[in-house]
């Protein structure tokens, strides 16, 4: 049972696009704050000047709306922790650093590229693990008072002392140790004045009351250099978790050489954002059973991160579409409709306006038959405009000598009938299968083609009722016309 209020952060660079890694990084954070009664908080870690994006902090907001994982405390938002940028707490960071300073846990370092440089070609050379040497630690205050005086560029660095462990408790992983032999000093300030994201990471996490810090798995080396930061300023250390890769199928990291890793990118493709959330909840976490639907509220409330495993998560496209097939059916015809009706606009097909009964009658028809909303217009065509072409191979295969007397036969049956509802197009067409003593499929499979131009597609009877009488006559005749011809 957790005693203190929950407050995690989704804390992101404005660098880009959202990655789908990041998406799931934003989600746990959020499932794990709503689950517990807790904050979700979003914090802009935009103090890398040189990776900034212009539109990406925009464009990060919204795709994390669009997702359903508003914050409660954010930019947008604003909260009593803010600012929330944190270009914008550059004097918080600023007094902060000297607490360090004084009390010798952080110190100047005057190196010039070159010499950094130089020092790892040598390091390298010798076999060695790359880091700072300490060189500038033993400077005097006379010497760096001098330095400063003369403007030379600098920057400050964390202090680790040689020779111990650093551990800490991941939630996900158990206990993890590390040697500081193995561990650079750390800058903490660039030659720019703007705070690296070790240090920011850190003080922002303290004054922000975060109590638990989910982040990625990549996090975990550089976590025992946040934990000695704690331990300098003599502050609460929050609970850490690190979240397992995501992998593409031949298990390589995820990454956009194989695929699509933008989560706009997977938006503007049709998936439903439920279908998302649930497809990415399921890569690297499960509540102990073979469920696989879950939506929001479901994920709420079954979301533990003592159910996260450790090895990474394979990316299967192939789940997704089946997600998002499953949330689609579950959605009411009416709630699809808004989104046909969106993709209508969008289309670049010339399709006359239909009304919203007889989209619902599309809708009804085909959503066992589809994935996506788009599917509504690009898997059925024919019921928006008159086929302009025929399937040869149906043609070939379903298209036999009585076909013309067979669809002359059904033409003019329902032409006799006012208003023909589907039971009237089916019983019509029945009727004329039992007069000739043939099977059904030897008049609706020429039917179909007729009306669609292919040989698939929902039932036959749907079909013509949702295209009525005069089109489907018209639509016979201009077959019969094309085809024999």
């Amino acid at each position: 049972m957790i005693n203190k209020e929950v407050r995690v952060r989704f804390a992101p660079s404005p660098t880009g696009y959202l990655h789908i890694g990041g998406l799931r990084t934003a989600l746990y954070n959020y499932l794990f704050a709503k689950n517990n009664k807790g904050k979700f908080i979003l914090r802009i870690e935009d103090t890398d000047r040189n990776r900034y994006v212009d539109g990406a902090l925009d464009n990060l907001i919204s795709t994390l709306n669009w997702a359903g994982l508003t914050a409660d405390e954010g930019p947008e938002t604003g909260g009593i922790f803010g600012p929330y940028l944190q270009s914008e707490r550059l004097d918080i960071y600023k007094s902060h650093i000297k607490n360090l300073l004084v009390n010798k846990k952080a110190y100047y370092c005057f190196c010039t590229q070159e010499r950094l440089r130089d020092l790892r070609e040598k390091q390298k050379q010798e076999g060695l693990q790359t880091k700072y040497d300490k060189h500038c630690l033993s400077l005097s205050q006379n010497e760096i008072d001098i330095n400063l005086r003369n403007n030379l560029t600098y920057v400050i660095r964390l202090n680790i002392e040689s020779g111990k462990d650093i551990s800490f408790t991941d939630l996900i992983r158990g206990e993890v140790v590390f040697n500081t032999d193995t561990i650079d000093d750390q800058v903490l300030i660039k030659s720019d004045g703007f705070p690296t994201y070790h240090f920011a990471n850190v003080v922002d996490d303290h004054l922000m009351q975060i109590t638990h810090v989910i982040r990625g798995e990549e996090w975990i080396s550089s976590t025992p250099k946040h934990v000695l930061l704690y331990d300098y300023f003599n502050w609460e250390k929050p609970n850490f978790a690190h979240l397992p890769l995501l992998l593409n199928p031949d298990k390589s990291k995820l990454s956009k050489r194989q695929g699509d890793v933008a989560v706009e990118d997977y938006r503007d493709k049709g998936y439903l954002k439920d279908a998302l959330l649930n497809f990415i909840a399921l890569l690297g976490w499960n509540a102990g059973d073979d469920k696989e639907f879950y939506k929001m509220d479901q994920l709420i409330n079954s979301f533990s991160l003592e159910r996260v495993n450790k090895s990474g998560a394979v990316f299967n496209t192939e789940k997704l579409d089946w997600l998002n097939a499953e949330h689609l059916r579950k959605l009411t015809n009416e709630e699809i409709l808004n989104m046909l009706k969106q993709e209508l606009i969008n289309t670049e097909l010339v399709i006359k306006n239909l009304s919203d009964a007889h989209l619902l009658l599309i809708i009804e028809a085909m959503k066992e038959r589809v994935s996506f909303v788009k599917e509504f217009i690009t898997s059925c065509p024919y019921f928006y405009s008159e086929p302009t072409e025929y399937d040869e191979c149906v043609i070939k295969k379903k298209w036999k000598e009585d076909s013309p007397k067979l669809l002359k036969l059904f033409s003019d049956g329902i032409n006799k009938i006012e208003n023909p509802s589907k039971e009237d197009f089916e019983s019509t067409l029945k009727n004329i299968c039992v007069e000739k003593n043939i099977g059904l499929g030897k008049l609706i499979h020429p039917l179909r083609l007729a009306l669609s131009g292919v040989g698939i597609g929902p039932g036959i009877f749907d079909l013509t009722y949702i295209l009525g009488k005069e089109e489907t006559i018209k639509r016979i005749d201009k077959a019969l016309e094309i085809i024999i011809n």
